[in-house]
């Protein structure tokens, strides 16, 4: 496992672990006359966290004595099976076009005994026809009576429809930016594209939040014109520009 992704296993009493704990009940009274029970982790950019935070939220969520699924949807650049070390050759994908069951494919974490994986698996070439598709529908269906909280790690908002199909179906959204990294604007073409749909936004996580240090902090973030084919590596960055 990544230990240094998953701060919630390796330091419970931290003040990062303890904003999670604290995001967890804030999700749980996010809606009085509904249990949210599904929620999609999205961004408005790459490189904002969103698939640290969906895992050290679903971690948070399990150690409260929750069963908890976890599944990568990010059928582009997946990288949850990376923060547990896992596979990726068998995934949601597989399920969700037949070719395996859920209990096929899904990881126990060794960790936590409530807390389950499920990578991407192999990359479609059509991934929002496959999420927005009846069966993935269906399957979300089929499996909120099994898990107490099932948390979609999906694509940034603001490059590809993917997060937008997903939140219409499941119960809430939660929107991760990195403070200083993304433009303002950025930020708020994503939210105006939530809305759209009508997504049930439940809040909004502040991510790389400067913890010491004194004055005013420059950062630069980079833009992407292909999301699927983005690369981590600084030399295959797209253009980079001040954050306003």
């Amino acid at each position: 496992m990544r230990q240094d992704k998953l701060i919630t296993q390796t330091n419970p009493k931290s003040p990062v672990s303890e904003a999670f704990r604290t995001l967890r009940t804030n999700i749980q009274f996010s809606n009085i006359d509904k249990d949210i029970k599904t929620i999609v982790v999205t961004s408005s950019s790459p490189s904002e966290g969103k698939s640290t935070i969906a895992a050290n939220l679903a971690n948070t969520i399990a150690q409260g004595e929750k069963k908890v699924l976890l599944i990568d949807c990010d059928l582009r650049k997946p990288r949850v099976h990376k923060v547990f070390g896992l596979s990726n050759l068998e995934g949601l994908t597989n399920v969700i076009v037949g070719e395996k069951k859920l209990s096929e494919v899904v990881h126990n974490s060794e960790e936590l005994k409530d807390l389950y994986i499920v990578s991407s698996g192999p990359i479609p070439p059509n991934p929002a026809e496959l999420l927005g598709s009846k069966r993935m529908k269906d399957f979300l269906d089929s499996i909120k009576e099994e898990y107490d909280m099932v948390i979609l790690d999906t694509p940034p908002i603001g490059l590809v429809t993917d997060s937008a199909v997903l939140s219409t179906i499941v119960d809430g959204t939660i929107l991760v930016t990195a403070v200083g990294q993304t433009d303002v604007e950025v930020v708020k073409r994503a939210k105006e594209l939530l809305e759209k749909v009508n997504a049930n936004i439940i809040g909004v996580i502040l991510n790389k939040v400067p913890t010491e240090g004194r004055g005013y902090y420059k950062y630069h973030y980079y833009q992407y014109y292909n999301y699927s084919y983005y690369e981590e590596d600084d030399n295959k960055k797209g253009k980079k520009r001040r954050a306003k």
